[in-house]
């Protein structure tokens, strides 16, 4: 990994020179958006100042189903994850005890916990988030999947024992059944009444509830800091909860931090420039900026730290979905018999020239990927083969399947119509706007014709996730360590993309579910019904190679994690899972800005 990190010197002098052009084109701007978080008369210069690439869709965390969100700064849950060790560590909770048969876990609340508005966070808020929110059938949401239990999908039964003590109980032993505890708890005393209600269009009030329009004062929070004031398309600012329950070891409230701002930045080339004139703390560092940077790490006192290959998957699918919505195919029928064989996908998979992605829009900053596991979970398959770019393989495999080639070297299928398909990502996203441009053209040295589109995210959002009548994209998931994905991977999961139930009052009909796609769900199951690690490894191994086989999310490069970092902080824990802040409510400032 050093080795690769060192062959960018020698294009330092280049690529310098390519981004002073850039920041003529992005200073105007970036010195705009740097008045705003600059600190002025009267503000307080201990915080954190971080950028995030558009403004929040919600302030309700059960409904969000973005990536960043406000949440993991405002909001706990009973426990969660340590992103350096991977092992479970109490937050609301103090402490749980598992049952010998495995089927209850009870939870003890720490004592005296309150909400940001003084008022007791008890046993009841989290039976309230539970049964009312996030298991309630009228609340869509991206974590009722994960509370699924079996082959049933039976929900666990949740009960308060006292005020400080809820019991979980499950109908059988369920694996990741810890990991998926660590959702937000939401206050019951302000939120009770929202889902009592309907509104005059038969839905529950909650579902509109904390939007982005709702004042900060309004909203109700646990974590280590709050919402204060949120401008659209410039700033969002937390301050700090006085009510938050954690200490440090001399007994100190925490978040030493008074304050974070996120300033809302859309271009990654003006998050640049702000944070090489001082008015970030921490950046995402992308390939093409990284031996910019790495030249200016001592000058402009900061550390680039890497936390090895990133978590997440980074994806070309097609709609493989059959269904038609008042009478009408959601994809064209001659499409989706390419796309639903086998031997086109893996065709496509192995004409695209990953290696090549890794070179020149990764500086040779990633690997391979071939799993949706992510590399540094104790469930990735190392053996996993995926597929090596071999254009003629891929061609020989299209011939196999019935497509030809014409007098113009074009690829048609056995009717003659011209393999062309259209194939979308978030415009927002450059990077895999560079992939897309790439996949272009590596199909088109197999004769297929690629219209490659960019959209705004929330357009994208609503072609997959509403309409679904999308061809093929450019995507990627979050990852972790627990292979448990069943939003991903069972047939009716809110995130099964590629073959995707449709969403209430848009009806469906003549939707088919592959046998290996119900294998793979099947798998899925026994796979969280093991509790012993090495047999559950058995397991997501056999769903690995399946998902190899069957391609339907073709995997391109898993990126290495890299983040630079102001040196004003102590203590800083760079991971790959959690990034460079996630232990912000315990870190210390340093130095300030001028």
């Amino acid at each position: 990994m050093d080795e690769r990190i060192g062959n960018f010197w020698q294009r330092i002098e280049i690529e310098s020179m390519q981004w002073l052009k850039k920041v003529m084109a992005v200073a105007i701007a970036g010195v705009l958006i740097l008045s705003l978080v600059a600190c002025g008369k009267g503000q307080t210069r201990n915080e954190v100042v971080q950028s995030v690439p558009g403004d929040p869709k919600t302030f309700n965390a059960v409904l969000s189903a973005e990536s960043p969100n406000i949440f993991g700064l405002t909001y706990e849950g009973l426990l969660a994850e340590n992103p350096i060790t991977g092992k479970k560590e109490p937050r609301l909770a103090e402490s749980w005890e598992i049952s010998d048969d495995k089927l209850s876990i009870i939870f003890t609340l720490r004592e005296g916990l309150k909400w940001s508005d003084g008022k007791p966070l008890t046993a009841d808020d989290v039976v309230f988030s539970f049964n009312d929110l996030y298991l309630n059938p009228d609340i869509p949401n991206n974590s009722k999947d994960g509370f699924r239990i079996g082959k049933k999908g039976v929900f666990p039964t949740v009960k308060k024992l006292d005020d400080r003590r809820v019991e979980f109980r499950i109908p059988e032993p369920y694996a990741p059944f810890l990991d998926s505890l660590g959702v937000s708890i939401l206050p019951k005393h302000v939120l009770e009444k929202s889902v009592r209600k309907k509104g005059k269009d038969g839905k529950l009030e909650f579902l509109s509830v904390w939007g982005i329009d709702t004042p900060p004062e309004e909203i109700v929070f646990s974590g280590p800091y709050k919402l204060k004031e949120y401008i659209t398309g410039q700033r969002i600012i937390f301050e700090k909860n006085p009510y938050y329950w954690k200490k440090d070891k001399e007994g100190k409230q925490l978040p030493h931090i008074d304050r974070v701002v996120w300033a809302i930045v859309e271009s990654p080339d003006t998050s640049l420039v702000q944070f090489r004139s001082g008015g970030l703390d921490s950046i995402r560092v992308t390939p093409e900026y990284f031996s910019l940077l790495k030249n200016e790490e001592n000058r402009g006192n900061f550390t680039i730290y890497n936390g090895g290959p990133a978590y997440g998957t980074q994806f070309l699918s097609f709609n493989l979905n059959k269904g038609k919505r008042n009478g009408k195919p959601l994809v064209d029928p001659i499409k989706s018999r390419w796309f639903n064989n086998v031997k086109f996908r893996q065709a496509i998979a192995y004409a695209i020239d990953r290696q090549r992605m890794i070179d020149n829009i990764y500086r040779g900053l990633g690997q391979e990927q071939n799993s949706f596991m992510s590399i540094q979970s104790p469930y990735y398959d190392k053996n996993l083969k995926g597929y090596q770019y071999d254009p003629e393989r891929a061609k020989q495999l299209l011939l196999e399947a019935g497509f030809k080639y014409n007098g113009q070297n074009l690829l048609v299928d056995q009717d003659n119509n011209p393999v062309r398909f259209t194939l979308i990502t978030n415009a927002e996203n450059k990077t895999r706007q560079f992939m897309g441009a790439q996949i272009k053209e590596d199909l088109a040295k197999i004769g297929i014709k690629v219209d490659f589109q960019p959209t705004a995210f929330n357009n994208l959002v609503d072609k997959l996730n509403v309409d679904l009548d999308w061809e093929a994209h450019i995507l990627g998931f979050t990852g972790d360590n627990d292979p448990h994905a069943p939003n991903i991977w069972y047939v009716d999961g809110n995130l099964h993309s590629f073959n995707q139930q449709s969403p209430p009052g848009k009806a469906l009909e003549g939707q088919e579910v592959a046998d290996w796609e119900e294998k793979i769900a099947q798998l899925y199951i026994q796979g969280s019904q093991e509790l012993d690690p090495a047999k559950r490894k058995v397991i997501y191994d056999e769903i690995q190679h399946l998902q190899n086989e069957y391609v339907p999310f073709i995997y391109l490069v898993n990126p290495l994690s890299l983040g630079a970092v102001r040196n004003c902080f102590e203590e800083i824990q760079y991971s790959a899972l959690g990034g460079e802040f996630w232990n912000l409510d315990e870190l210390k400032k340093v130095c300030e800005k001028t």
